[in-house]
């Protein structure tokens, strides 16, 4: 894996970039059959969902199966990372390159705490309304994309623990030293919603704090070898923007500027975000199709009617 970080034009970190090769499909999978998702861990069920998209929203069963692909922090690796965003992408991304049961497929990957969560509620105290931004529910619940204007909510993919589990207790004690290591969430965009893939219990300590959890988000982004379009497009825009000042300035003399210093922060900004905009989640066509999920989840759940309706 080549990673490399990605900045402003001052130098202010805004993720890290991460470029795989030669892993074609991903230990931690998304299957679909028509509006039927699955999410497997290796050869384990962890999300049966169905996207209800007339009623907005996406029904899903959560199973136990899922597993942390971030082994225990330390207390001391928490303290000498405090505070460095970037200095925790770079720890994740190493244990998600090396997971052979991550999200992680051949492509390319933002690591980055400045996600969708934070574009959609800035200037909002997350602190205040993380609680109302998880989404409830065990085994099963609803993922209502009404709720937020579209998800931008967070479905831990296993029962979050409560305020006195032990593991909580002592990341509660962080929460409030401000030495909290962040939440590590994937955005899946076939659910509109951010999973947990490692922070469950910090997650809760912050809730239980009122402390605003860091948050490192895990984003599919185009390749480099895709963005040309989109960089031929700014260019071409800009040189026409360039052109009009152009014409401006000899109808009108030299109190017309000519147009670079307004379009190039522009320019600089639109080949910036194509650097870092996201992409659709990709997803597996599954063996057996539709039939083979049915399967799954009447195994699953046990043999009861689900989804309701």
């Amino acid at each position: 894996m080549r990673s490399g970080d990605v900045t402003e034009d001052d130098g202010t970190w805004r993720g890290l970039s991460l470029d795989l090769r030669d892993r074609p499909r991903p230990g931690l999978c998304v299957f679909s059959a028509g509006r039927r998702l699955l999410i497997s861990q290796g050869d384990e069920p962890v999300l049966l969902a169905v996207v209800e998209r007339d009623r907005g929203g996406v029904d899903f069963w959560r199973t136990d199966a899922y597993r942390s692909l971030v082994p225990p922090l330390r207390a001391d690796t928490a303290r000498a990372l405090a505070g460095s965003p970037r200095r925790w992408a770079h720890r994740f991304a190493r244990f998600l390159a090396d997971a052979p049961d991550g999200p992680l497929h051949e492509g390319r990957w933002l690591l980055s705490p400045e996600g969708r969560l934070r574009d959609r509620h800035a200037g909002v105290p997350l602190a205040e309304h993380w609680g109302e931004l998880l989404v409830e529910g065990h085994p099963d619940g609803y993922i209502d994309w009404f709720i937020h204007n579209g998800s931008w909510e967070i479905l831990p993919l296993r029962p979050m623990p409560g305020a006195d589990d032990s593991r909580v207790k002592a990341y509660r004690k962080q929460a409030r030293d401000g030495t909290l290591p962040p939440v590590l969430t994937w955005w899946v965009s076939g659910l509109d919603c951010h999973l947990i893939l490692d922070g469950h219990a910090r997650l809760a300590a912050a809730i239980a704090e009122s402390v605003e959890p860091a948050l490192l988000e895990l984003r599919r982004v185009a390749p480099h070898d895709d963005l040309a379009a989109g960089v031929d497009e700014a260019v071409d825009a800009y040189e026409s923007e360039l052109a009009r000042f152009a014409g401006l300035r000899a109808a009108r003399g030299s109190s017309v500027p000519d147009g670079a210093a307004l379009m190039g922060p522009i320019l600089a900004r639109r080949l910036r975000a194509l650097d870092t905009a996201g992409r659709p989640t990709w997803s597996w066509p599954l063996p057996g199709g539709a039939p083979e999920w049915d399967r799954i989840a009447d195994e699953v759940t046990n043999g009861l009617e689900w989804p309701p309706g």
